[in-house]
């Protein structure tokens, strides 16, 4: 048995819309009215107990207008042209993971790497398209089935979302719900079943990664969708790859769906929902994106104390020690890999994730997880 694959709206009213959930997240002092199972979640940062760690919150939903994602595919090289101007472009291809290149409207050929993400029969990239309404591909011998996907998630037709009325946290930390971002729940289905059912394991260890997505993110919601739409239908994941993102304001949003109890990324016994974020090391690990490049810029100050704080909690929350060494033993496969308890993607995978400065950072990370 293997294990799963690393499976218009005016801007000034989307710009507000984003800004006051962005004030929930950051704040998330409001009690959340959904209670957890004693189990999960247990012990807050000070030791206290508290059962109301993560929900939806007691007000029940209001609607929110989102700009619904608009993609145009093609397959093949050569050049392709969208009704719309693109974000970006998710590529997908089988045979030699390197070779294929990009080239946007009056640029120069851009070579595809696949930044974080990462297939096991080809290669995969998602490009920043600058709003471009023409691409051209071109691939070698020994690429082949080139698909690629113009995204657009800024300036779509409305559609309505219900989002919690009250902030949503984890234990005091807190988090964009799905919904809050804007995520459009029926692009985990295929053919009228969802892609990629949910399966849970114990937690064993963290991943960290960036999404090698450009810096100084106006918009990062929308890159959220961006990579949700390129994870779950361009690699066919059937959702996005990531248990958590952080964008550079230091918000949290949730990533793969893991059930309607409530409780990001776990289910109510405590187990881990399964992600695509590190190819045959998903089940048991718990994947969290820092949004943008960090090979040679450092996270910003607030991102890196989210990070550190949901490290922390996680821990906590399974008795994890993040300065720890660990065996991670794959549960559907049987594969073992002496790791740390809180590594980044190259440590299982051969890729620059999460970014050489992020990665020279996770000594000074795990440290300040573990302090009481």
């Amino acid at each position: 048995m293997s294990e799963p694959p690393t499976p218009a709206q005016p801007s000034h009213r989307r710009k507000r819309s984003l800004s006051r959930r962005g004030m929930i997240a950051a704040g998330g002092a409001v009690a959340a009215g959904a209670a957890l199972t004693p189990m999960v979640f247990a012990a807050g940062d000070s030791g206290e107990t508290d059962d109301s760690a993560s929900g939806s919150g007691g007000s029940g939903t209001t609607p929110e207008k989102f700009p619904a994602t608009r993609t145009e595919a093609a397959t093949g090289t050569g050049e392709a042209t969208t009704a719309f101007a693109a974000s970006y472009v998710g590529v997908r291809w089988s045979g030699a993971k390197e070779g294929a290149a990009i080239r946007l409207a009056n640029g120069d050929w851009q070579n595809l790497t696949g930044g974080c993400a990462a297939v096991e029969d080809g290669g995969t990239a998602l490009v920043a398209a600058g709003d471009a309404k023409v691409y051209e591909l071109k691939a070698p011998s020994g690429i082949d089935g080139v698909r690629s996907l113009a995204i657009d998630t800024t300036d779509g037709p409305d559609r309505t979302v219900r989002v919690p009325s009250e902030p949503t946290r984890v234990r005091g930390v807190g988090y964009l719900s799905r919904a809050a971002w804007g995520a459009d729940e029926s692009k985990r289905y295929k053919d009228g079943k969802v892609n990629s059912p949910e399966v849970y394991y114990p937690l064993q260890v963290i991943t960290v990664h960036h999404t090698a997505t450009p810096n100084d993110d106006p918009d990062p919601a929308a890159t959220v969708r961006a990579m949700y739409e390129y994870h779950a239908i361009t690699n066919d994941w059937g959702d996005i790859g990531y248990h958590f993102l952080i964008d550079e304001a230091g918000t949290v949003y949730e990533g793969r769906y893991s059930g309607d109890d409530g409780i990001p990324a776990f289910d109510p016994d405590g187990d881990l929902v399964t992600g695509f974020h590190s190819v045959g090391y998903n089940s048991g690990a718990l994947g969290i994106a820092l949004i943008g490049n960090l090979q040679e810029k450092p996270p910003t100050d607030a991102a890196k104390a989210s990070l550190i704080r949901l490290i922390k909690v996680i821990s906590r929350f399974k008795g994890l020690d993040p300065q720890a060494r660990v065996t991670y033993t794959n549960p559907v496969n049987g594969t073992k890999k002496d790791t740390s308890t809180v590594g980044g993607h190259r440590d299982y995978f051969d890729t620059e994730c999460p970014g050489q400065v992020m990665y020279d950072l996770l000594a000074e990370v795990r440290s300040a997880a573990a302090r009481r």
